[in-house]
């Protein structure tokens, strides 16, 4: 009898265990290593970016979610440097990614996006109609307790110039690759923070949506 009862509670530990395990896979998405062999050569792709508002409904596979994120601001120096420069080395730019399935933060050391929303709010992402449609829509959000030495002045311009390198690296990557983007400020903040449930110290900076041509 106890020897059936010890193996009824094994067998419900290791439930437990193998439940929270996949909970916490469901929570997060581990990227692929980005592919840095391939691209255009950077005068073709100068020569190629421009912004587009029609996107096609094909959805953006992990190996290129992948290098469009550390082409965005991944980590390309052994010292955590990243591909996008930043003021003073604050890296206060977050960078959440809404896609069908629901809302991820791009965790830059871990190369993964972790999950924030289970649900669809492409829609809250900006005010025009392409938004709620498009495969992704990236949020740069600025983490303003990272800049709290500066003035509300200097940490807004600090912020804004900071978030403008990121998105023009996925534009460079974009033109590389196939995909059409464009960068957007048509963006109800305070509505969008409340749905992306942002801290105070959390603050909308930009909007750029991604995709494949239509």
């Amino acid at each position: 009898m106890k020897t059936k009862y010890a193996i009824f509670v094994s067998l419900i530990t290791l439930f437990i265990l193998r439940s929270a395990v996949f909970a916490e896979d469901a929570q997060s998405i581990k990227l692929p290593q980005p592919d840095m062999q391939g691209g255009k050569p950077l005068m073709q792709v100068l020569k190629e970016r421009k912004s587009s508002r029609e996107f096609g409904s094909r959805q953006l596979s992990l190996q290129v979610l992948s290098d469009m994120l550390w082409a965005a601001s991944g980590i390309n120096r052994p010292d955590a440097h990243r591909t996008a420069p930043s003021a003073m080395n604050m890296q206060e730019i977050d960078i959440y990614v809404a896609k069908a399935d629901g809302l991820y933060l791009y965790d830059i050391k871990a190369h993964m996006l972790i999950l924030v929303i289970p649900e669809d709010i492409r829609a809250s992402t900006g005010a025009q109609p392409f938004v709620k449609d498009a495969p992704v829509n990236l949020i740069y959000v600025a983490d303003l307790s990272k800049m709290s030495r500066l003035k509300t002045e200097d940490a807004d311009f600090y912020a804004a110039t900071d978030t403008g390198f990121i998105s023009q690296n996925v534009y460079l990557y974009c033109a590389s690759a196939g995909l059409v983007t464009v960068v957007r400020g048509s963006i109800d903040k305070p509505a969008l923070a409340k749905v992306m449930k942002l801290q105070p110290n959390q603050k909308i900076i930009l909007a750029q949506t991604v995709g494949y041509p239509k």
